[in-house]
């Protein structure tokens, strides 16, 4: 089993993806009236690869997060572990199923949330599409009312629920695309951007909801997002995709400590502070009595630089972990293959 935050999750694997690849065929056109009417007759066709030896797995009650640029392949992989696409190459099981052979019985142990997508009826009340997801699904009524009213609680949305869609703001749209996610009980959820557009209040709200029911319930999620905060708050693990290659894989903490080797000093003192000039620090900005820098720990260590700036003067000293922001950005930059496994 491993750690996941203050929780333990045994090591109940429902997702296996090995040497995943994927391309596309398409076809490039120069610019111009001429070209588009030459495209008619005769197109110069292209390979595209949009996913290139995916390996990883993930684990019964994980939240599992999958990042990357516009264009990473990110979505196409989604679309693989769904059964929507069959990739070219490799092989993949979700909870036991070959997705794009066995596509139907996959599709009633699985939920999809969409940011920017509705499977809500859009001029009925949430409820509505609730009753109407439970006869597809076949969810016996106890269990429905059980899963529905603990959701509603949760989520505070108890009169959100009675009110047409249309009506709703897009936080309390998202609490009711969440609820009918759910109803089912799915072993596994997609969640594609949950919290795009929606104010800090609301966010967090989601993400409670999400780190509860992932404890509560075993539920495994997978997060794709933009979002970094969703994934600091949320995930322990992830994978980053960049140009359909695989470019890390393993725990968040390990990737910021691995590339985010320059930490933020905040320094507080009494009297003006002195900083002396060493290799690896850099003054980002001096007031009389409060000085922020950044140290890059492979070239100084914090220890040293403490020691040389000591002062009985000093009052207080803030050190600021890595930004995960900050350290995506390095790594689509370094466009080259890294993966280290945080298990």
């Amino acid at each position: 089993m491993f750690n996941i935050g203050r929780k333990v999750i045994f090591m109940d694997r429902v997702i296996l993806v090995r040497e995943i690849g994927k391309s596309f065929r398409t076809y490039k056109k120069e610019a111009g009236f001429l070209s588009t009417l030459k495209s008619v007759f005769r197109r110069d066709w292209v390979r595209k690869i949009a996913l290139h030896n995916i390996n990883f797995e993930v684990y019964k009650g994980e939240i599992f997060g999958i990042l990357g640029p516009n264009g990473a392949g990110k979505s196409t992989l989604i679309k693989i572990l769904t059964g929507i696409l069959h990739p070219d190459k490799g092989f993949a099981k979700v909870l036991g199923y070959i997705p794009w052979k066995e596509r139907k019985k996959l599709s009633q142990h699985i939920g999809i949330v969409f940011g920017q997508k509705s499977q809500l009826f859009w001029d009925l009340p949430a409820i509505d599409s609730f009753e109407l997801f439970k006869e597809i699904y076949g969810i016996p009524a106890d269990e429905y009312k059980g899963n529905l009213n603990s959701m509603v609680k949760l989520l505070d949305a108890k009169e959100i629920i009675k009110r047409p869609v249309r009506n709703l703001s897009l936080g309390e749209r998202m609490k009711c695309e969440l609820i009918v996610s759910l109803l089912h009980n799915p072993k596994i959820v997609f969640l594609d951007e949950p919290t795009i557009g929606l104010d800090i209040l609301a966010k967090e709200s989601i993400r409670e909801f999400i780190r509860k029911i992932a404890e509560r319930r075993k539920t495994t999620f997978i997060l794709t997002t933009h979002d970094v905060g969703d994934v600091e708050e949320l995930c322990e693990r992830c994978i980053i995709l960049d140009k359909g290659l695989q470019v890390y894989l393993g725990r968040i903490e390990d990737l910021k400590k691995y590339f985010g080797h320059k930490k933020i000093l905040t320094i507080k003192s009494e009297d003006k502070i002195k900083i002396p000039k060493v290799k690896g620090l850099k003054v980002l900005k001096e007031e009389r009595y409060k000085v922020r820098v950044e140290v890059d720990t492979k070239v100084v260590k914090i220890r040293t630089l403490l020691q040389k700036i000591f002062s009985p003067n000093i009052i207080d000293i803030e050190i600021e972990n890595p930004d995960l922001e900050e350290v995506l950005k390095k790594i689509y930059r370094k466009g080259r293959k890294w993966e280290r496994s945080g298990l």
